[in-house]
Parts: structure tokens; C-alpha cells; sequence
């Protein structure tokens, strides 16, 4: 699992959108969302391009600020 810092999420909804776009990507198992964090967890079964992510987090609307400490 990976969990990566996404900024703009505001209430429900940017869960639901988070959750389908970031759930498409090849390889992802699960997302979890957590408004308050401002945080993604990804779970997968190899290893994500981060790129590739932030990419589908921005066209979502959103911005994927990094990997979480």
C-alpha cells in the first residue's frame, strides 16, 4: 500500500471520484480516501508509477501533492 498526499478534497463526492478514476489504473487492488488527511491510500499489486497517478488524480480534478511521510 501506498499512501499519497491529494490536495482539493473537499466532501463525498471527491471520494466516490477518487475512488473510480485512481480504481481503474492497471495493478490497483483498493483506494481509501480520507477527506480530513487530505491523504489516498492505494493498495496494488505492483508497484505504481507515480506519474501515471498524478496524472489521473489532476484530470480527476485534484491535485497529488506526493507520497505521504
Amino acid at each position: 500500500m501506498t499512501v499519497y498526499e491529494v490536495s482539493g478534497m473537499t466532501y463525498g463526492h471527491c471520494r466516490a471520484t477518487l475512488t473510480e478514476q485512481i480504481g481503474a489504473v492497471d495493478g490497483v487492488l483498493a483506494v481509501e480516501v480520507d477527506l480530513k488527511a487530505g491523504q489516498v491510500a492505494v493498495t496494488s499489486s505492483r508497484d505504481l508509477d507515480d506519474e501515471l497517478l498524478a496524472k489521473v488524480v489532476d484530470e480527476a480534478g485534484y491535485g497529488l501533492t506526493g507520497r505521504a511521510a
